[in-house]
């Protein structure tokens, strides 16, 4: 597993037009080639009526699935400048729509290229970018008497709790970095006088927003 990497906060729309061209951009997050392109063929679905229903994806671990589509736009004017939108901001596992309803006037070739590029772009920010940061999911195990110094300092240090349990024994799951764990553990330790339990349950991503600019 990557222990960070960038993908798309949320499925999402957003519409700009050029040229009196309408292009309407879409994406979602996905984690293999079939829910790609059962997103593309959604949209194509959506907008059957469309000029263009172009599209973009790459999935896997280190890109291994990338794909572009111009459908029927001028060959490499519109899905490989999408792609290239999702390489140049570092994204994983993410599939773009641009659908486009055709206004009249001709773009051109650097002016198709473009105008998905731009689309794509500007999708992207209005949807919003994750982080997705690799964490260990670490159980703290206290007695009912420390629970309110440490209920404290917890809540207010660098370490996002998960969730907090109150059974015989007080359980804060929180998420530490792999790299920070033994500093976690002095830190507990010192906190409860050696009197916590300590254990990791597993790991999971945390996702933080970015904001990266648009190309």
């Amino acid at each position: 597993m990557l222990s960070h990497y960038y993908t798309v906060k949320q499925e999402g729309e957003h519409e700009i037009v050029i040229q009196k061209s309408r292009f309407i951009g879409a994406c979602r997050r996905v984690e293999s080639s079939d829910e790609a392109l059962s997103f593309i063929q959604q949209k194509k679905k959506e907008h059957a009526s469309a000029t263009h229903n172009c599209s973009a994806y790459l999935t896997g671990e280190h890109d291994q699935i990338q794909k572009a589509n111009d459908d029927g736009e001028p060959s490499g004017t519109a899905g490989v400048p999408m792609l290239e939108v999702l390489k140049k901001q570092q994204l994983k596992d993410t599939v773009v729509v641009v659908t486009r309803y055709f206004g009249g006037i001709k773009l051109g070739a650097g002016g198709l290229i473009r105008a998905y590029g731009k689309t794509v772009s500007e999708t992207l920010k209005h949807v919003g970018i994750v982080e997705r940061i690799l964490m260990n999911v670490v159980l703290v195990e206290i007695d009912y008497h420390w629970v309110g110094k440490v209920e404290n300092e917890v809540r207010s240090s660098q370490y996002p709790v998960k969730q907090m349990d109150y059974s015989n024994q007080v359980g804060i799951q929180m998420y530490v970095a792999p790299n920070d764990h033994d500093h976690f553990v002095d830190w507990i330790t010192e906190m409860t006088n050696g009197q916590g339990q300590i254990s990791i349950l597993g790991s999971e991503y945390l996702e933080k927003d970015v904001h990266h600019g648009s190309s």
